[in-house]
Protein backbone atom coordinates (compact mmCIF):
# COMPACT_ATOMS: atom_id res chain seq x y z
CA UNK A 1 0.00 0.00 0.00
CA UNK A 2 1.83 2.65 -1.11
CA UNK A 3 0.89 6.42 -2.77
CA UNK A 4 4.26 7.58 -4.11
CA UNK A 5 3.19 8.60 -7.20
CA UNK A 6 2.12 11.91 -7.86
CA UNK A 7 0.33 14.37 -10.32
CA UNK A 8 0.79 17.75 -11.47
CA UNK A 9 -1.30 19.76 -10.04
CA UNK A 10 -3.60 22.15 -12.72
CA UNK A 11 -1.31 23.24 -14.94
CA UNK A 12 1.20 23.94 -12.57
CA UNK A 13 4.34 22.09 -12.11
CA UNK A 14 3.15 21.15 -8.28
CA UNK A 15 3.36 17.55 -7.72
CA UNK A 16 0.77 16.37 -5.02
CA UNK A 17 -0.31 12.47 -4.19
CA UNK A 18 -3.50 11.42 -6.21
CA UNK A 19 -4.66 10.79 -2.68
CA UNK A 20 -4.79 14.10 0.22
CA UNK A 21 -4.93 13.38 3.52
CA UNK A 22 -8.05 16.04 5.26
CA UNK A 23 -7.37 16.79 8.56
CA UNK A 24 -10.90 18.06 9.54
CA UNK A 25 -10.68 15.57 11.94
CA UNK A 26 -7.67 16.47 13.82
CA UNK A 27 -9.17 17.57 16.82
CA UNK A 28 -11.94 16.90 19.19
CA UNK A 29 -13.52 20.68 19.77
CA UNK A 30 -16.37 19.63 16.88
CA UNK A 31 -17.51 16.30 19.05
CA UNK A 32 -16.49 14.15 16.26
CA UNK A 33 -12.84 14.20 15.56
CA UNK A 34 -10.06 12.78 17.06
CA UNK A 35 -7.36 13.99 19.89
CA UNK A 36 -3.47 15.10 19.19
CA UNK A 37 -2.65 11.03 19.58
CA UNK A 38 -4.46 9.47 16.48
CA UNK A 39 -4.47 12.45 14.75
CA UNK A 40 -0.57 11.85 14.90
CA UNK A 41 -0.97 8.21 14.10
CA UNK A 42 -3.33 9.04 10.59
CA UNK A 43 -0.52 11.54 9.91
CA UNK A 44 2.42 9.37 10.15
CA UNK A 45 0.47 6.43 8.57
CA UNK A 46 -0.29 8.68 5.24
CA UNK A 47 3.70 9.96 4.96
CA UNK A 48 5.11 6.46 5.47
CA UNK A 49 2.38 5.50 2.81
CA UNK A 50 4.05 7.92 0.16
CA UNK A 51 1.66 11.16 0.76
CA UNK A 52 2.86 14.54 0.54
CA UNK A 53 -0.52 16.59 0.02
CA UNK A 54 -2.00 17.69 3.54
CA UNK A 55 -5.30 20.33 3.81
CA UNK A 56 -6.83 21.59 6.18
CA UNK A 57 -8.31 24.73 7.35
CA UNK A 58 -8.18 28.06 9.51
CA UNK A 59 -12.34 27.00 10.34
CA UNK A 60 -10.87 23.29 11.11
CA UNK A 61 -11.83 22.81 15.18
CA UNK A 62 -11.45 25.68 15.41
CA UNK A 63 -8.04 26.01 14.74
CA UNK A 64 -6.69 22.73 16.73
CA UNK A 65 -5.92 21.29 12.99
CA UNK A 66 -3.84 23.87 11.26
CA UNK A 67 -1.83 23.47 15.05
CA UNK A 68 -1.52 19.70 14.83
CA UNK A 69 -1.13 19.11 11.21
CA UNK A 70 1.77 22.28 12.19
CA UNK A 71 3.36 20.44 15.06
CA UNK A 72 3.60 16.84 13.26
CA UNK A 73 5.23 18.57 10.56
CA UNK A 74 7.88 20.23 11.93
CA UNK A 75 8.46 17.27 14.43
CA UNK A 76 9.60 14.60 11.15
CA UNK A 77 10.91 17.73 9.88
CA UNK A 78 9.09 17.25 6.55
CA UNK A 79 7.98 21.15 5.47
CA UNK A 80 9.89 20.52 2.39
CA UNK A 81 8.31 17.75 1.05
CA UNK A 82 4.88 18.41 2.65
CA UNK A 83 2.55 19.90 -0.03
CA UNK A 84 0.42 21.98 2.72
CA UNK A 85 -2.93 23.42 1.75
CA UNK A 86 -5.14 25.71 4.00
CA UNK A 87 -8.00 27.61 3.39
CA UNK A 88 -10.18 31.30 4.77
CA UNK A 89 -13.55 32.73 4.31
CA UNK A 90 -15.34 31.95 7.51
CA UNK A 91 -15.88 33.96 10.19
CA UNK A 92 -14.52 32.84 14.26
CA UNK A 93 -15.44 36.08 15.58
CA UNK A 94 -19.48 36.96 15.57
CA UNK A 95 -20.08 40.04 15.54
CA UNK A 96 -17.36 41.23 13.54
CA UNK A 97 -18.42 41.62 10.13
CA UNK A 98 -15.07 41.79 8.47
CA UNK A 99 -13.72 39.08 9.85
CA UNK A 100 -15.05 36.50 7.70
CA UNK A 101 -15.34 36.82 4.21
CA UNK A 102 -13.02 36.48 1.01
CA UNK A 103 -12.21 40.38 1.15
CA UNK A 104 -8.47 41.61 1.26
CA UNK A 105 -8.49 42.48 4.97
CA UNK A 106 -10.06 38.91 6.14
CA UNK A 107 -7.99 37.00 3.93
CA UNK A 108 -4.43 38.76 5.49
CA UNK A 109 -5.79 38.63 8.71
CA UNK A 110 -6.39 34.97 8.05
CA UNK A 111 -3.19 34.05 6.62
CA UNK A 112 -0.95 35.66 8.88
CA UNK A 113 -3.04 33.57 11.87
CA UNK A 114 -2.99 30.69 9.60
CA UNK A 115 0.69 30.62 9.64
CA UNK A 116 1.20 31.34 13.09
CA UNK A 117 -1.28 27.78 13.77
CA UNK A 118 1.15 26.34 11.17
CA UNK A 119 4.66 27.30 12.48
CA UNK A 120 5.52 28.24 9.19
CA UNK A 121 6.55 31.18 6.84
CA UNK A 122 4.87 29.52 4.11
CA UNK A 123 1.65 27.74 2.50
CA UNK A 124 1.74 26.16 -0.31
CA UNK A 125 -1.42 26.45 -1.33
CA UNK A 126 -4.06 28.61 0.11
CA UNK A 127 -7.61 28.90 -1.12
CA UNK A 128 -10.61 30.52 -0.55
CA UNK A 129 -12.73 28.45 1.63
CA UNK A 130 -15.95 29.55 -0.07
CA UNK A 131 -17.54 32.11 -2.04
CA UNK A 132 -18.76 35.20 -0.16
CA UNK A 133 -21.64 36.43 -2.89
CA UNK A 134 -19.89 40.24 -2.04
CA UNK A 135 -16.53 40.44 -2.41
CA UNK A 136 -15.49 41.22 -6.32
CA UNK A 137 -13.15 38.38 -7.78
CA UNK A 138 -10.53 41.11 -9.01
CA UNK A 139 -9.79 42.03 -5.34
CA UNK A 140 -9.50 38.32 -3.92
CA UNK A 141 -7.10 37.98 -7.03
CA UNK A 142 -5.14 40.69 -6.58
CA UNK A 143 -4.69 39.90 -2.95
CA UNK A 144 -3.90 36.47 -3.34
CA UNK A 145 -0.84 37.31 -5.91
CA UNK A 146 0.28 40.34 -3.17
CA UNK A 147 0.65 37.26 -1.11
CA UNK A 148 2.40 35.36 -3.78
CA UNK A 149 4.83 38.26 -4.49
CA UNK A 150 5.36 38.65 -0.26
CA UNK A 151 6.11 34.96 -0.19
CA UNK A 152 3.40 33.79 2.15
CA UNK A 153 2.01 31.37 -0.69
CA UNK A 154 3.34 29.54 -3.67
CA UNK A 155 0.25 28.11 -4.90
CA UNK A 156 -3.45 30.14 -5.54
CA UNK A 157 -6.60 27.76 -5.32
CA UNK A 158 -10.47 28.30 -4.90
CA UNK A 159 -13.48 25.82 -3.50
CA UNK A 160 -16.78 26.10 -3.61
CA UNK A 161 -17.34 28.69 -6.05
CA UNK A 162 -19.77 28.75 -9.03
CA UNK A 163 -17.70 27.50 -11.93
CA UNK A 164 -18.18 31.36 -13.97
CA UNK A 165 -16.67 32.83 -10.89
CA UNK A 166 -13.29 30.67 -10.88
CA UNK A 167 -13.70 31.05 -14.77
CA UNK A 168 -13.29 34.94 -14.14
CA UNK A 169 -10.62 34.35 -11.31
CA UNK A 170 -8.29 32.29 -14.16
CA UNK A 171 -9.35 34.96 -17.06
CA UNK A 172 -8.11 37.68 -14.60
CA UNK A 173 -5.00 36.41 -13.76
CA UNK A 174 -4.18 35.53 -17.60
CA UNK A 175 -5.23 39.08 -18.26
CA UNK A 176 -3.43 40.82 -15.39
CA UNK A 177 -0.43 38.63 -14.75
CA UNK A 178 -1.91 37.13 -11.51
CA UNK A 179 -0.91 33.62 -9.98
CA UNK A 180 -2.79 31.82 -11.68
CA UNK A 181 -5.80 29.42 -9.78
CA UNK A 182 -3.93 25.85 -9.45
CA UNK A 183 -6.70 23.98 -7.78
CA UNK A 184 -10.80 23.85 -7.51
CA UNK A 185 -11.68 22.02 -4.65
CA UNK A 186 -15.50 21.04 -4.58
CA UNK A 187 -17.89 18.50 -3.55
CA UNK A 188 -17.23 15.52 -5.68
CA UNK A 189 -18.61 12.04 -5.08
CA UNK A 190 -20.63 8.93 -6.69
CA UNK A 191 -23.82 10.85 -5.10
CA UNK A 192 -22.64 14.21 -5.81
CA UNK A 193 -22.06 14.18 -9.45
CA UNK A 194 -23.20 17.83 -10.53
CA UNK A 195 -19.05 18.91 -10.91
CA UNK A 196 -19.31 17.40 -14.26
CA UNK A 197 -21.65 19.70 -15.71
CA UNK A 198 -19.50 22.75 -15.19
CA UNK A 199 -16.55 21.64 -13.59
CA UNK A 200 -14.90 18.81 -15.27
CA UNK A 201 -14.69 21.19 -18.72
CA UNK A 202 -13.29 24.28 -16.51
CA UNK A 203 -10.66 22.16 -15.18
CA UNK A 204 -9.91 20.90 -18.57
CA UNK A 205 -9.71 24.02 -20.42
CA UNK A 206 -8.58 26.68 -17.90
CA UNK A 207 -6.05 24.27 -16.07
CA UNK A 208 -7.62 23.73 -12.48
CA UNK A 209 -6.65 20.53 -10.77
CA UNK A 210 -9.77 19.49 -9.42
CA UNK A 211 -9.36 18.25 -5.40
CA UNK A 212 -12.50 16.54 -4.38
CA UNK A 213 -13.31 16.54 -0.70
CA UNK A 214 -16.46 14.30 0.92
CA UNK A 215 -15.71 11.15 -1.77
CA UNK A 216 -17.20 9.11 -0.03
CA UNK A 217 -20.50 10.71 0.59
CA UNK A 218 -19.84 11.64 4.61
CA UNK A 219 -19.29 8.14 4.57
CA UNK A 220 -22.36 7.14 2.95
CA UNK A 221 -20.37 5.02 0.15
CA UNK A 222 -18.32 3.44 2.73
CA UNK A 223 -21.97 1.45 3.50
CA UNK A 224 -22.11 3.02 7.48
CA UNK A 225 -25.81 3.72 7.02
CA UNK A 226 -28.24 1.10 6.00
CA UNK A 227 -31.64 1.95 4.85
CA UNK A 228 -34.62 -0.55 7.34
CA UNK A 229 -38.06 -0.51 7.94
CA UNK A 230 -37.48 1.39 10.76
CA UNK A 231 -35.36 4.43 9.15
CA UNK A 232 -32.15 4.78 8.47
CA UNK A 233 -29.46 2.67 10.74
CA UNK A 234 -26.12 3.61 11.32
CA UNK A 235 -23.85 5.59 13.63
CA UNK A 236 -22.49 9.01 12.74
CA UNK A 237 -23.38 12.74 11.81
CA UNK A 238 -25.67 11.56 9.40
CA UNK A 239 -27.47 9.26 10.82
CA UNK A 240 -28.08 12.14 13.86
CA UNK A 241 -29.19 15.09 11.62
CA UNK A 242 -31.63 12.24 9.44
CA UNK A 243 -34.77 13.96 10.80
CA UNK A 244 -33.67 17.43 9.84
CA UNK A 245 -30.25 17.70 8.16
CA UNK A 246 -28.93 20.96 6.90
CA UNK A 247 -27.83 22.08 3.55
CA UNK A 248 -25.39 20.04 2.37
CA UNK A 249 -25.91 16.52 4.91
CA UNK A 250 -28.96 15.54 3.42
CA UNK A 251 -27.24 12.58 1.82
CA UNK A 252 -30.09 9.59 3.04
CA UNK A 253 -32.14 9.61 0.24
CA UNK A 254 -33.68 6.80 -1.23
CA UNK A 255 -31.43 7.62 -4.69
CA UNK A 256 -28.41 7.74 -2.88
CA UNK A 257 -29.18 4.34 -0.97
CA UNK A 258 -29.86 3.08 -4.74
CA UNK A 259 -26.41 4.02 -5.79
CA UNK A 260 -24.94 2.32 -2.13
CA UNK A 261 -26.99 -0.34 -3.38
CA UNK A 262 -25.48 -0.71 -7.05
CA UNK A 263 -21.77 0.06 -5.31
CA UNK A 264 -22.31 -2.77 -3.11
CA UNK A 265 -22.64 -5.47 -5.86
CA UNK A 266 -19.71 -4.11 -7.93
CA UNK A 267 -17.56 -3.87 -4.61
CA UNK A 268 -18.29 -7.48 -4.58
CA UNK A 269 -17.71 -8.33 -8.00
CA UNK A 270 -14.48 -6.59 -8.05
CA UNK A 271 -13.39 -8.66 -4.52
CA UNK A 272 -12.68 -4.57 -2.81
CA UNK A 273 -14.30 -2.88 -0.12
CA UNK A 274 -16.87 -0.33 -1.08
CA UNK A 275 -14.83 2.56 0.16
CA UNK A 276 -11.79 1.55 -2.23
CA UNK A 277 -14.09 1.17 -5.15
CA UNK A 278 -15.95 4.25 -4.95
CA UNK A 279 -12.57 6.30 -4.60
CA UNK A 280 -11.17 4.45 -7.53
CA UNK A 281 -14.16 5.57 -9.73
CA UNK A 282 -13.73 8.99 -8.75
CA UNK A 283 -9.82 9.02 -9.27
CA UNK A 284 -10.35 8.18 -13.00
CA UNK A 285 -12.47 11.15 -13.59
CA UNK A 286 -11.63 14.08 -15.71
CA UNK A 287 -9.86 16.69 -14.10
CA UNK A 288 -9.22 14.79 -11.09
CA UNK A 289 -5.73 15.69 -9.68
CA UNK A 290 -6.09 14.47 -6.26
CA UNK A 291 -9.05 13.37 -3.28
CA UNK A 292 -9.18 14.46 0.06
CA UNK A 293 -9.35 11.34 2.12
CA UNK A 294 -10.10 11.53 6.37
CA UNK A 295 -10.53 9.40 8.79
CA UNK A 296 -11.34 9.25 12.60
CA UNK A 297 -9.52 5.48 12.54
CA UNK A 298 -6.27 3.89 11.35
CA UNK A 299 -8.06 1.32 9.45
CA UNK A 300 -10.27 3.50 7.63
CA UNK A 301 -7.69 5.67 6.10
CA UNK A 302 -5.21 2.04 5.18
CA UNK A 303 -8.35 0.95 3.37
CA UNK A 304 -8.57 4.43 1.87
CA UNK A 305 -4.90 4.58 0.81
CA UNK A 306 -5.36 1.07 -1.01
CA UNK A 307 -8.19 2.54 -3.20
CA UNK A 308 -5.67 2.90 -5.78
CA UNK A 309 -3.90 0.15 -6.09
CA UNK A 310 -6.17 -2.07 -8.77
CA UNK A 311 -8.37 -1.17 -11.61
CA UNK A 312 -11.66 -1.31 -11.60
CA UNK A 313 -13.29 -3.04 -14.71
CA UNK A 314 -14.48 -1.08 -17.39
CA UNK A 315 -17.62 -2.81 -17.36
CA UNK A 316 -18.05 -2.29 -13.44
CA UNK A 317 -17.62 1.22 -13.75
CA UNK A 318 -20.01 1.55 -16.32
CA UNK A 319 -22.45 0.43 -13.93
CA UNK A 320 -21.56 3.06 -11.41
CA UNK A 321 -22.05 5.56 -14.12
CA UNK A 322 -25.05 4.43 -14.82
CA UNK A 323 -26.72 4.49 -11.36
CA UNK A 324 -25.34 7.56 -10.40
CA UNK A 325 -26.15 9.84 -13.47
CA UNK A 326 -26.93 13.03 -12.57
CA UNK A 327 -29.66 14.97 -13.60
CA UNK A 328 -28.94 17.33 -16.83
CA UNK A 329 -31.21 20.28 -16.62
CA UNK A 330 -31.58 23.04 -19.13
CA UNK A 331 -29.15 24.07 -20.59
CA UNK A 332 -26.93 20.83 -20.07
CA UNK A 333 -29.38 18.38 -21.70
CA UNK A 334 -28.86 20.44 -24.83
CA UNK A 335 -25.32 19.14 -25.06
CA UNK A 336 -26.09 15.65 -24.76
CA UNK A 337 -24.44 13.07 -27.63
CA UNK A 338 -28.11 12.92 -28.94
CA UNK A 339 -29.18 16.56 -29.39
CA UNK A 340 -25.62 17.27 -30.22
CA UNK A 341 -26.33 14.95 -33.49
CA UNK A 342 -28.68 17.11 -35.20
CA UNK A 343 -26.00 20.50 -34.73
CA UNK A 344 -23.31 17.94 -36.94
CA UNK A 345 -26.13 16.69 -39.55
CA UNK A 346 -25.80 13.63 -38.17
CA UNK A 347 -22.04 12.85 -38.83
CA UNK A 348 -19.52 11.99 -35.98
CA UNK A 349 -17.11 14.62 -34.39
CA UNK A 350 -14.10 14.41 -32.68
CA UNK A 351 -14.01 16.32 -29.66
CA UNK A 352 -11.78 19.39 -30.06
CA UNK A 353 -8.67 18.10 -27.87
CA UNK A 354 -8.43 20.37 -24.56
CA UNK A 355 -5.81 22.57 -23.68
CA UNK A 356 -5.44 20.62 -20.16
CA UNK A 357 -7.01 17.64 -19.27
CA UNK A 358 -5.79 14.89 -17.34
CA UNK A 359 -2.88 15.95 -14.70
CA UNK A 360 0.12 14.31 -16.09
CA UNK A 361 1.36 11.35 -13.74
CA UNK A 362 4.99 11.78 -12.20
CA UNK A 363 6.52 8.41 -10.83
CA UNK A 364 8.68 8.54 -8.01
CA UNK A 365 11.98 8.96 -7.72
CA UNK A 366 13.59 5.76 -8.53
CA UNK A 367 16.23 4.95 -5.20
CA UNK A 368 19.46 4.86 -5.67
CA UNK A 369 22.39 2.88 -5.25
CA UNK A 370 25.35 4.04 -2.77
CA UNK A 371 27.66 2.35 -5.39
Amino acid sequence: MTIDRYALLGRSGLRVSPLALGAMTFGTEWGWGVDAAEARRLFDLYVDAGGNFVDTADLYTGGTSETLVGRFIAERGLRERIVLATKYGYNAEPGNPNAGGNHRKNLLRALDGSLKRLGTDYIDLYYLHTWDRMTPVDEVMRAMDDAVRAGKIRYVGLSDTPAWYAARAQTLADWRGFEPVAAMQLEYSLIERHPELEFADLSANLGMGLVPWSPLGMGVLSGKYKPSQGGITGSGRLGALASAPPPGFDKLTERNFRIVAELEQVAHEAGRPMAQVALNWLHRKRGVASIIVGATRASQLQESLGALDFTLEPALAARLDAVSAPARPFPYYMFADGHQARIHGQVAVADKPAEFDRPVTVPAPAAQSDA
